[in-house]
């Protein structure tokens, strides 16, 4: 039986409060032990059990912690994330990785000299939309890929140069936070395109970062992969629109897990990441003379798959899903990406 592991958790912000927290205390090989508040006992109103400190050296310092769970603004992963593998503790940072390429390559690095497990949040691989389309891609019944869309749309007109995520900084704007999420998933599924050109500019009044980008990223096979996302759509179009030659997927709206986890639930409460009928992605296609046209039933999302996973990574039982090399690659594309904005033309995909 795997045995449990104690998890630390530095920051009790959104992140932290709403997407790990109930996620990992949902998982029965870990077990939530610890939270990082500055101020406040907030998480131990909802985890009872939870012992709360105000630093994470605490949580360095403490043998009984197994793994440690990196939750800050992503200007500070690296920080953080350094310090944990250096005091020997196996770690998981939220998306994106870190800030630059260089901060992740280093992080990589002394994960592997320690023999420690490294990975990064990068739930939206168990999205139930992502998870569907997916298994409708590896199957071949779209035909081969020739064009699709992936698009995150919100209306959020205050821009707020308080908050880090707005201020105009290293690793801030929607690039870095929605972005990453769709670059993953195009090199889980596509893996790395050969090109990348980018238009990332900031539409609201006020705003100091980046809040809208419209992304293509090029393959070798003639798929040509748009990623799309502003904060100033009241009516945000399909978040997934596949081409190929045997038939079109097209999925509107999002996962129903971060709605749930917003409102205080968690994973294992009944109907967990099902979506209603009338969510469903449309399927239209031709595949060795059958025909099909309808709706096509969405795969139930799973985030706590991600930390299952990371549990079964660390007591020596799974292979770790999101690699950290992966997740490096990820930040790779928005550094490419921010270039080919910068210069204004179309930039060759590099390591």
């Amino acid at each position: 039986m795997d045995r449990v592991i104690n998890v630390g958790l530095i920051g009790y912000g959104f992140a932290g409060r709403t997407f790990h927290a109930p996620v990992i205390a949902s998982v029965p090989e870990l077990k939530l032990a610890a939270v990082v508040q500055r101020s406040g006992d907030g998480a131990r109103e909802r985890y009872p059990w939870v012992r709360i400190v105000r630093d994470a050296e605490s949580l360095y310092a403490d043998p009984s912690i197994g793994l440690i769970v990196v939750t800050t603004p992503s200007t500070d992963h690296y920080s953080f994330a350094k310090a944990a593998l250096l005091a020997g503790k196996h770690v998981v940072v939220e998306k994106p990785f870190t800030a630059t390429v260089g901060e992740a390559d280093e992080l990589i690095g002394l994960a592997r000299e320690k023999g420690l497990v490294l990975s990064v949040f990068h739930n939206r691989r168990w999205d139930g939309d992502f998870l569907t389309l997916s298994q409708v891609v590896r199957k071949g019944v779209l035909g081969r890929l020739t064009d699709a869309e992936f698009r995150w749309e919100r209306f959020s007109p205050n821009a707020n140069p308080e908050r880090w995520r707005d201020s105009g900084g290293p690793g801030t704007g929607v690039f870095y936070d929605l972005g990453v999420h769709f670059l993953d998933q195009a090199l889980s599924l596509f893996g790395t395109p050969l090109q990348i050109n980018a238009d990332i500019r900031a539409i609201r009044d006020g705003a100091k970062s980046d809040d809208a980008f419209d992304v293509t990223l090029t393959y070798g096979n003639g798929l040509r992969l748009a990623l799309r996302s502003m904060l100033l759509a009241r009516q945000p179009g399909p978040r997934y629109t596949l081409h190929g030659t045997s038939g079109t997927f097209v999925k509107y709206g999002e996962d129903p897990q971060e709605g749930a986890l917003k409102a205080g639930l968690s994973p294992g409460n009944p109907g967990w990441g099902a979506e209603p009928e009338e969510s469903w992605a449309t399927l239209e296609a031709e595949l060795d003379g059958l025909r099909f046209s309808g709706r096509i039933q969405t795969i139930p999302g799973s985030y706590q798959s991600y930390y299952c996973n990371v549990a079964g990574a660390i007591n020596g039982t799974a292979e770790l899903a999101v690699k950290p090399e992966e997740a490096r690659m990820a930040v790779r594309l928005i550094e490419l990406g921010l270039q080919s904005a910068r210069e204004q033309r179309t930039v060759e995909v590099t390591p």
